[in-house]
């Protein structure tokens, strides 16, 4: 799996990652550093589906550990999302090991910012007390929105569990 870091996070992170290589967007996922009622948040947008999670009051060794912070808000996000556990293990079984780049191209950047966008007017749903924030990540998954490589509007979990089923992930969706 791929996780492209914005170059305020790169910054922040003192790293400075190459280009990506990973050719399916469906493993790809970028990452940003925001400023949320004064704390450090992480906020972690899938690359094929504009898929969105967030994490609050991120801590300088949380920063440190990036990439298991990243696996577990994922975990988390997805069964929350009601992706069945057993397509959740598949997809990061089958996106490999975590390698860091670069973001993956100015329209994901763009649609990044536009999700950093949502969170904001999400921002009356952030639970100050908590890291996760399962309820402002349902709020941004659930928007009708645009996304780099798919035509039309469509709601990001409605999406990525579309393109995980496409892929072979079997059944995606928890009913």
């Amino acid at each position: 799996m791929e996780l492209g870091l914005t170059w305020p996070l790169q910054r922040q992170l003192h790293c400075f990652p190459s280009p990506g290589e990973e050719e399916n967007r469906l493993f790809c996922w970028d990452a940003h550093c925001i400023r949320l009622r004064g704390e450090s948040c992480l906020l972690l947008v899938h690359c094929a589906s504009r898929y969105s999670c967030l994490r609050f009051a991120i801590s300088p060794l949380d920063w440190a550990r990036l990439p298991e912070l990243m696996e577990e808000e994922l975990r988390l996000s997805l069964a929350e999302a009601g992706l069945r556990e057993e397509a959740v293990e598949r997809y990061l079984s089958a996106a490999g090991p975590l390698r860091l780049s670069r973001t993956h191209g100015r329209r994901e950047v763009a649609f990044l910012n536009r999700a950093w966008e949502d969170v904001l007017a999400a921002e009356p749903l952030l639970e100050e007390g908590s890291q996760r924030q399962p309820l402002l990540n349902c709020a941004l998954n659930e928007l009708l929105c645009r996304c780099a490589g798919e035509a039309g509007l469509d709601r990001p979990s409605a999406r990525l569990r579309r393109m995980l089923s496409e892929q072979g992930f079997g059944k995606t969706y928890s009913e």
